[in-house]
């Protein structure tokens, strides 16, 4: 039996972990407040209101603190606006940068913060943030003139990815109908290597990856949580870009062996945390962008003379790996199947399309409980320029811009459900 660990010692712990970014600099969360347990609390919630939350994941795109310079001696990495102007040494690049960058992401910020406060959330799942103090920045100086005193517990782990871009949760004390959340156990899963989890395969060889590599581009983290006293774990991960291949090749076919493997391991977690037999029972949801998608809607013609919409099936794909033998149930498919989409791509007229990148995915028993829910996407801070569906036009946030500012490139995703 572990130990009991008081209601006053929890309440500490969730405020050292929420303030983490006042007490250490990396971003990390010390080893001692990763874990604490709590006693078993009884789910005879016969005569009890419901107990429902809303659950988001969002994309919010580069949410960072850092400045990024490397542009000036790689014009790929230049921002445009930029590249109008003669710039005579690096120093002044620096400057125009960093005016460039700060105009840039106010007016962003304030959309994303738009975006998330439609959500209605009890529990956000972020992708792309660079660490608990930008975190904190943001819900103070944006999101709280939105939506007052919310998010007061957030987590960050630093994970693996090369720019410093982590997975994050921002928390509620309780849901909207009063129950409330409570972090029973937080943890870290981007230590974990292809070898560890026995996911290293010819294929991987074959790109030049070795075994005892890290399996996560990011990470896969894992909190086990009780809202109004039930059970709830929550997995929230981002998976291996389509960018960053050779000319020529194909991004998507190209990067899916790394995703690949970063599928079989979140299904080899869940599964060893509660037994595979035993899995499809139990209260769990993933989240995140997993840049990744099944299908996807071709979009053709023009506003002139019209768009075409055309659904294409995507059978080379990571996410087989959640859909097979129905391990694991995609929400965003109760939509139509031309309103799943989450993110739009586009090169040019010549190459567009909507997809869905962004996901929530519940057990069979949780999606089974709540068989009648549809998730929201809020694409209200989606630019102009996204080509939209007929009958699925928005009404945009104030100073969306064709191509920017907007909130992100993705579209957050919300769903309420119950436990």
């Amino acid at each position: 039996m572990l130990p009991l660990i008081s209601a006053i010692a929890i309440q500490a712990m969730l405020f050292r972990l929420g303030t983490a970014a006042d007490e250490r600099n990396d971003g990390t969360i010390m080893s001692e407040m990763i874990s604490a347990q709590v006693a078993p609390v009884s789910d005879n919630t016969s005569s009890e209101k419901p107990v429902l939350f809303t659950l988001a994941t969002f994309n919010i795109e580069n949410l960072m603190r850092r400045f990024d310079f490397t542009g000036y001696r790689n014009e790929n990495r230049q921002d445009r606006s930029l590249q109008l102007f003669e710039i005579d040494s690096e120093a002044q690049y620096r400057l125009l940068e960093q005016a460039r960058m700060v105009a840039h992401t106010d007016d962003t910020r304030q959309l994303s913060a738009l975006s998330i406060a439609q959500t209605r959330a009890d529990i956000l799942c972020l992708q792309e943030v660079d660490d608990l103090e930008a975190l904190n920045a943001f819900e103070y100086g944006y999101l709280f003139k939105m939506v007052g005193q919310g998010y007061k517990h957030k987590y960050l782990i630093d994970g693996n990815d090369s720019r410093g871009i982590d997975v994050s949760v921002m928390m509620r004390d309780t849901t909207k109908s009063g129950h409330e959340i409570e972090l029973v156990k937080l943890e870290s899963n981007a230590h974990l290597t292809y070898q560890d989890l026995g996911v290293y395969d010819p294929v991987l060889a074959n790109v030049g990856i070795e075994a005892h590599e890290r399996v996560f581009k990011r990470d896969c983290l894992m909190l086990d949580l009780r809202i109004g006293g039930k059970p709830l774990t929550l997995f929230v991960t981002h998976f291996k870009s389509m960018g960053g291949v050779r000319y020529g090749q194909d991004p998507k076919l190209t990067t899916l062996p790394v995703r690949m493997a970063e599928a079989r391991a979140v299904r080899m977690i869940i599964e060893k945390r509660f037994g595979r037999e035993e899995a499809a029972n139990a209260p769990w949801v993933i989240c995140g962008d997993f840049n990744d998608y099944y299908e996807k809607i071709a979009i053709s013609g023009d506003q002139w003379d019209g768009y075409q919409f055309t659904p294409v099936h995507e059978p080379e794909n990571c996410l087989n790996v959640f859909l097979e033998d129905g391990f694991a149930v995609n929400l965003v498919e109760r939509r139509p199947e031309l309103d799943r989409w989450t993110l739009y791509h586009t090169r040019g007229p010549q190459e567009r399309h909507l997809c869905q990148l962004d996901y929530i995915w519940a057990s069979p028993a949780l999606a089974q409980r709540n068989a009648h829910v549809v998730p929201e996407i809020i694409r209200n801070g989606q630019p102009y320029r996204t080509v939209f569906p007929e009958g699925q036009d928005v009404v945009r946030f104030p100073r969306i811009g064709w191509d920017r500012p907007k909130a992100s490139d993705h579209c957050p995703v919300a769903v309420t459900l119950e436990l």
